[in-house]
């Protein structure tokens, strides 16, 4: 598999937020349970999904001490690790590998609340500031 296919899809995604919003390893029905009713999935799809993000490492599952039908999933990766990993992808396929332009073109076509604004600022002031280190 290329890096590209080891990245979840924006529908497997939905499953990862569930468990990375998870304090437990729930089963298939609890993630089902915990996915926004606007994007629910069905049962069956569901479970190709859970199939693929084990396959891609990204899922793990142990299986129920007292039902060995009964899966319980984690993530292997964490949020940070996927989204870092996405934006790569994202910056690489749409502005050739440059983050100053993905980040130029963001910046002009978004809408920030003055809050939003002021993060920006201090995301950049730390940036500049760490590269005189």
């Amino acid at each position: 598999m290329d890096r590209d296919e080891l990245l979840p899809t924006q529908r497997e995604w939905l499953i990862m937020d569930a468990l990375w919003d998870s304090d437990d390893r729930p089963t298939s029905s609890e993630i089902l349970g915990r996915i926004d009713e606007a994007a629910k999935l069905d049962a069956r799809t569901e479970r190709v999904l859970l199939h693929h993000l084990c396959r891609k490492g990204l899922l793990g599952y142990a299986v129920d001490e007292h039902d060995s039908r009964v899966y319980h999933y984690y993530p292997l990766r964490t949020r940070e690790e996927c989204l870092r990993e996405k934006s790569e992808d994202f910056i690489n396929t749409y502005f050739r590998g440059s983050s100053g332009l993905a980040a130029a073109s963001l910046l002009k076509n978004a809408k920030f609340t003055d809050e939003q604004l002021k993060e920006l600022e201090e995301i950049l002031k730390g940036r500049k500031d760490g590269d005189r280190e």
